[in-house]
């Protein structure tokens, strides 16, 4: 790998884990002695980028440091080429979201060197599109915006056993399992984090009350204890 190229990707592994960064972190993470590390951090720092820390402590990039989207490489635009096509293909039922992921790649296409647009043109990744389970009467739209803003639910949701209870949540998030979207909220009435398929959901209404802050860390927890447990999610 290029020197510049693996200063590019120290930067993108900055943004990606967050937070202190260590050298020998960035070393496994690329395949290269400590040492060579210590020089590309101090090149780094001299050509004006914000990276403050230590060689026996660690690193850390400043958040609000940026670069043009024009650094992509090709396996980059891959990638958003074929999860743009995912997204697509999970969402024919939501079309705010198949509106926003079309959007999304035209305006990237739209910064990109004339030889990244040519060899975007020529990706050939193919999905099929899967026969999603309902969602009932949530618009996955709505539900996401009850999500941004924090608001408390009341549903009436169906078990597999068919019985139907009443039941104040807080939503977290959207889980895409399959070929079944799920609803990963705090239940008031369990006192605790439950998964609810959407296509059990049988009434929706979203309150005004805001559930606490807290919501967040518990949504952390909740993915931290799952991850433990084996479960396998991009997140």
């Amino acid at each position: 790998m290029r020197r510049a190229d693996r200063l590019l990707q120290i930067i993108q592994i900055f943004r990606r884990r967050g937070g202190i960064v260590t050298a020998g972190q960035l070393a496994a993470d690329l395949e290269v002695s400590v040492r060579t590390i210590y020089r590309d951090m101090v090149a780094l720092m001299a050509s004006g980028v914000p990276i403050t820390g230590e060689a026996s402590v660690g690193y850390i990039l400043d958040k609000s440091y940026d670069l043009p989207p024009l650094m992509l490489t090709v396996e980059e635009v891959e990638a958003l080429v074929l999860g743009t096509k995912l997204v697509g293909a999970f969402s024919q039922d939501d079309p705010q979201m198949l509106l926003a992921a079309g959007d999304a790649l035209a305006k990237i296409e739209a910064v990109l060197s004339p030889e990244r647009k040519q060899q975007m043109g020529q990706i050939n990744l193919i999905t099929g599109l899967p026969e999603m389970v309902g969602l009932g009467p949530i618009a996955l739209g709505s539900l996401r915006r009850t999500i941004r803003n924090g608001f408390k639910a009341n549903i009436s949701y169906e078990d597999g056993k068919g019985a139907i209870s009443e039941r104040i949540i807080w939503p977290m998030g959207i889980g895409y399992f399959g070929l079944v979207r799920m609803l990963i909220a705090w239940c008031e009435l369990r006192n605790d984090i439950r998964v609810f398929r959407l296509d059990r959901i049988k009434t929706f209404e979203e309150l005004q009350s805001r559930a606490p802050h807290t919501r967040q860390k518990l949504y952390r927890d909740y993915l931290e204890q799952e991850k433990s447990k084996g479960m396998r999610a991009m997140t």
